[in-house]
């Protein structure tokens, strides 16, 4: 049985898609610990109150896969006293530039034009293949610091959604959960409390219409066919999960047992 998140949760105000990891259940019986493991969208407008909260969690490391163009539209994640920040960013600021200034600025017929016919659920699915083949060395920075010295840990992005959706799913490959409860755990972004807000800078009555939403909805959904897409990519680059770590992120046995005792019951 998959884990559902314990009904204590906090919702912040200024902080969304905030979640503690644990008690994922692992393949071999084990769980993940509790408070050593979060995944949240990004913390520019975390309020006083927030900012009190995740400095009571312990963090030891904060992982931002943010690039420069998102950290220039939404700020800087606010300081925690104490807390390591590390900045990773998972997608290139230049690229799809002017496709995100569309989705923020164009009217309904540029918005039929780029997100219609299925192209933004392709363009979701191809950004995460993208990232599982060509952000290795991330992903790798990542498990090895968790399993040196970096818990407590929490990874954001913008959302919270996709690409600290894929890093906390490279995670809990690494640590054997359960396949059906990683794909839990990443639906959890789709609730209504956790989704992020769209904004749009369009100041015609239609900006966010009925159908505006709906063509824009891929891009801010978390879908099923987008993890797998990534999991199809493991298998089709790599040949498994543990040709993947060992292979792809440089994870050795070894590495990956200590991941392990760090972050599991």
């Amino acid at each position: 049985m998959t884990q559902q998140i314990p009904s204590t949760e906090p919702e912040l105000a200024g902080v969304r898609n905030f979640r503690d990891v644990g008690g994922l259940p692992t393949a071999d019986g084990r769980r993940v610990r509790h408070g050593v493991l979060f995944r949240s969208g990004h913390l520019a407008h975390a309020t006083d109150e927030d900012a009190a909260f995740l400095s009571g969690l312990g963090l030891h490391t904060i992982f931002d896969f943010r690039n420069a163009a998102d950290q220039k539209l939404e700020g800087p994640d606010v300081e925690l006293p104490g807390v390591r920040n590390v900045n990773l960013p998972l997608s290139d600021p230049a690229d799809g530039s002017e496709f995100w200034k569309m989705v923020r600025d164009g009217e309904i017929d540029q918005l039929r034009g780029i997100l219609g016919d299925g192209k933004a659920a392709g363009r979701m699915i191809a950004s995460y293949r993208s990232i599982i083949k060509e952000r290795t060395a991330e992903h790798a920075r990542v498990l090895h610091s968790l399993a040196e010295d970096s818990v407590p840990a929490l990874m954001h992005c913008a959302a919270g959604k996709d690409r600290a959706g894929l890093s906390i799913a490279v995670t809990l490959l690494a640590l054997g959960v359960e396949r059906e409860a990683i794909l839990a755990d990443y639906l959890e972004s789709n609730a209504k409390h956790r989704r992020y807000r769209v904004r749009r800078n369009a100041t015609s009555a239609a900006a966010y219409s009925p159908e505006v939403m709906e063509l824009l909805s891929p891009l801010f959904d978390a879908r099923a066919e987008y993890l797998a897409a990534a999991e199809e990519t493991i298998e089709e680059t790599w040949g498994g999960v543990d040709a993947y770590l060992e292979e792809g992120l440089g994870l050795s046995p070894g590495t990956r047992e200590r991941l392990r005792d760090r972050l599991l019951d």
